[in-house]
C-alpha cells in the first residue's frame, strides 16, 4: 500500500495519531503538514505518512521544542550527514532553551517559597496577600516583574 496514498478522515487521522482535528488544522496552516486532499464529499483526507508525520511533530512538540525547530527538524533528511549536524544544532540550541527555562523555574520555586514562608495563617491578616498587592503596586503599569522574565519558546 501506497503510504501517501490518502485513507484517514481528519478523525481518523487525530486518533491514529494523538493530535487532535483542531491542532491538525493549525498545523496545517502554521506548514508543518500538508493540507490533507480533499475526498469527493469534501472531508480532508490523511495519508499514513502523514500521520506518521503527526506523530512527530507530537513528540517534538511533547519535548517542548517550538514550531520553528519542529519545522527545521522536519524539513530534514535522516540519511544527510549535513542534516546530521542541522539537527544536532537544532537540539543543542533547544538544551540551551531548556536549561535557561529551567533556572527560571528555580528563581520562580524560590520567589514562591519565600512568599510562602511570609504567612503560617495564624496572623489576623494574610501576609501572602499583602505581599502580592504590595508587589502589584511596586510594579509599573503594563509591565509584570517576575523573577526572571524568560522569552516563551513557542
Amino acid at each position: 500500500m501506497d503510504p501517501h496514498a490518502a485513507q484517514f478522515r481528519i478523525g481518523e487521522a487525530a486518533q491514529q495519531s494523538g493530535v487532535s482535528a483542531a491542532n491538525i488544522r493549525y498545523y496545517e496552516k502554521e506548514r508543518l503538514l500538508p493540507p490533507g486532499a480533499r475526498g469527493d464529499n469534501s472531508y480532508r483526507l490523511y495519508s499514513s505518512a502523514d500521520v506518521h508525520q503527526l506523530r512527530f511533530i507530537r513528540l517534538c512538540r511533547a519535548m517542548d521544542m517550538s514550531l520553528d525547530e519542529v519545522r527545521t527538524l522536519l524539513a530534514l533528511d535522516w540519511d544527510s550527514k549535513t542534516d546530521c549536524h542541522a539537527a544536532c544544532d537544532t537540539l543543542d540550541a533547544h538544551l540551551v532553551h531548556v536549561r535557561t527555562r529551567l533556572a527560571e523555574l528555580q528563581a520562580l520555586e524560590a520567589d514562591l517559597q519565600a512568599l510562602r514562608s511570609r504567612c503560617d495563617g495564624a496572623d489576623a491578616t494574610c501576609h501572602i496577600i499583602e505581599a502580592l498587592h504590595a508587589r502589584a503596586d511596586a510594579q509599573p503599569v503594563g509591565a509584570i516583574a517576575m523573577p526572571s522574565q524568560g522569552k516563551r519558546h513557542v
